[in-house]
């Protein structure tokens, strides 16, 4: 996906650092940062005009990416997990005490999905690490489909990455861990 491996690793410093990013998913642009950066995040929800309460979705390549914030799964239930991102479902997980207040808001548990999107998948490969990803969008709005409407809405604040946006129609599915409940079909 990247082009050279200096594009992966000026991507990973420029989140490390607490910039946020916009990248093709699924369905649509999804806006993110680096999980552990509370104040990207914060930036993050400022420039959404999303309450933190409602909590965010992390997006991950592989559930190594995301075990230190869930209570532990068993092999099988791993294998469900990245299963479930071919068809976009996230879920929401229990998630240990320790995960941070600022993705769960207010919740014990945590919305994850393993992405199957090429684009996303790899961009979570290359950095190493699980992303925040939510809607390119101001909360309420519809969310930005491609490069060029995410840069009208954010310019300089976020790094547009080029990209496709996968076929999907909706957002992901989000479902309860515990008994498969649609939360959001």
């Amino acid at each position: 996906m990247f082009r050279h491996s200096v594009s992966a690793r000026r991507i990973a410093a420029y989140l490390r650092r607490g910039g946020l990013i916009a990248y093709p998913t699924e369905s649509c642009y999804g806006l993110g940062c680096d999980p552990d950066n509370r104040a990207a995040v914060l930036r993050l929800l400022k420039l959404k005009q999303r309450p933190q309460r409602k909590g965010l979705i992390l997006i991950a390549a592989s559930y190594r990416q995301v075990a230190r914030y869930l209570q532990p799964l068993i092999p099988a239930q791993q294998r469900q997990l990245q299963e479930a991102g071919a068809q976009a479902v996230t879920y929401l997980m229990p998630a240990r005490h320790s995960a941070p207040r600022w993705l769960r808001g207010a919740h014990d548990t945590l919305a994850v999905r393993m992405t199957a999107h090429p684009f996303a998948k790899n961009l979570c490969r290359s950095v190493g690490s699980a992303l925040v990803s939510t809607s390119a969008n101001r909360s309420g709005q519809r969310p930005a489909k491609t490069y060029a409407q995410c840069r009208r809405l954010f310019g300089r604040k976020v790094w547009v990455l080029p990209g496709r946006v996968g076929k999907r129609k909706k957002p992901s599915t989000i479902r309860a861990w515990a008994d498969g409940q649609i939360i959001r079909g």
